[in-house]
């Protein structure tokens, strides 16, 4: 049981991110990582905005809502 926790604290050391960023990159190729990490990135973002409950599209921009002042008739 020990063993199971000190390999997981030793997943996340630099040598072995390298090791799986260079893997990813001959396997996929250098063309491919860009649109890959835009994917990865958009579907974490989606995930994010689901678990709050986020509304699936952003609000419009402030720019484009006219708005008109209040009426001063009192």
């Amino acid at each position: 049981m020990c063993y199971n926790i000190i390999m997981l604290e030793d997943l996340f050391r630099p040598q072995h991110l390298l090791l799986i960023l260079l893997v990813a990159l001959l396997f996929f190729g250098p063309s491919k990582l860009p649109a890959l990490g835009k994917g990865l990135a958009e579907g974490i973002k989606n995930f994010k905005d689901a678990i709050k409950g986020a509304p699936e599209q952003p609000p419009a921009d402030k720019s484009q809502q006219t708005q008109q002042p209040p009426d001063k008739t009192a």
